[in-house]
């Protein structure tokens, strides 16, 4: 299918920054957090952001080193990474989305802190304006307190017979309040009822499909939040157990077995997380770098699980999707 690129409001400001090479002008040595679950989570926008440092003229042992510090699934952990960053003294923090947003934002109040992948920076309070952060923190944002009523819309015109949709969140992660919030609101103007269902840990999937089938749910929305993709697999499994069309964000999801997912490119915003880096290594204060939104979408459908739950995906939807797995 061809690739379909939507385009998002700015925020007030030119989204692209001119990539010019300053780490070969400064002469300097450079270090950098960067707080994450895994290597393995979404390796396509790690090599992209480490592409975006290269092509700016910054090279790994020569004029920057990159301190990782992987979660691995487990949240507790979070803090005491955060807390270990702050003592090597990092010139700033990667901290791609908000669950790791807030880790960081409790360790430290005055290195710079950015963001790449941030479902809701400004519902999250982690900023205090879109366009002047404010603070320590900026980056670019997923928008997907919106990201997950458009998706829902295109759930509906999806499968069209569904009334009654299970939002699975984890109420861990700072932007799924907000997110629920515009999902419980979008729900009656398509004929949906919302169910919402709380998911703390991997190990609390079971139960939240036992409620799912016990209050007569037809759908499932996921929201986005690094438990849940590490867990994909499990829950795309439990969705087609229990016949359930499932929405996504990532489109890791939908490649491991999920109905369909709608989220920004994720590759395309950690690239552009690497200007950020820069701009804040030049000396710019994050607090006068404004929030920037995606640019590109990607909506993926499954038609082999399509096939599974009896389902017939509309002919002008598959024709508007950027990927569809046979």
């Amino acid at each position: 299918m061809q690739r379909r690129k939507f385009i998002a409001l700015a925020v007030g400001v030119a989204a692209a920054w001119p990539l010019e090479a300053h780490a070969q002008q400064t002469g300097r040595f450079y270090r950098v957090g960067f707080l994450w679950d895994g290597p393995d989570v979404f390796p396509d926008a790690l090599e992209a952001f480490r592409q975006g440092l290269r092509e700016l003229g910054y090279e790994e042992g020569r004029n920057i080193v990159i301190e990782y510090r992987w979660a691995e699934g487990k949240p507790e952990r979070m803090r005491e990474l955060a807390e270990e960053l702050v003592r090597l003294k990092v010139d700033v923090i990667m901290a791609p989305s908000s669950i790791y947003t807030a880790a960081a934002k409790r360790a430290t109040s005055t290195i710079p802190i950015i963001f790449m992948s941030h479902a809701d920076p400004l519902g999250s309070s982690h900023v205090a304006d879109l366009a002047r952060p404010g603070g320590n923190i900026t980056g670019l944002s997923l928008m997907m307190t919106e990201t997950n009523v458009k998706g829902l819309n295109l759930f509906k015109e999806a499968v069209p017979g569904i009334s009654q949709v299970a939002v699975i969140f984890d109420p861990a992660t700072p932007s799924h309040g907000p997110g629920l919030k515009a999902v419980e609101a979008a729900g009656p103007a398509l004929g949906l009822r919302v169910q919402s269902v709380p998911a703390r840990s991997a190990t609390e999937y079971d139960n939240a499909f036992t409620a799912i089938v016990g209050e007569h749910a037809d759908a499932v929305l996921v929201l986005s939040t690094p438990l849940f993709i590490a867990g994909a697999k499990r829950l795309a499994e439990l969705c087609l157990a229990h016949k359930l069309p499932s929405l996504f964000g990532p489109k890791h999801h939908v490649q491991e077995g999920g109905l369909m997912s709608y989220s920004p490119d994720r590759a395309d915003l950690w690239r552009r997380g690497a200007i950020y880096v820069d701009k804040v290594l030049q000396g710019i204060d994050p607090a006068d770098l404004p929030v920037q939104q995606p640019t590109k979408f990607e909506l993926v459908i499954n038609l082999k699980t399509a096939k599974a739950l009896g389902l017939t995906i509309p002919y002008n939807l598959l024709a508007r999707a950027d990927e569809v797995i046979e």
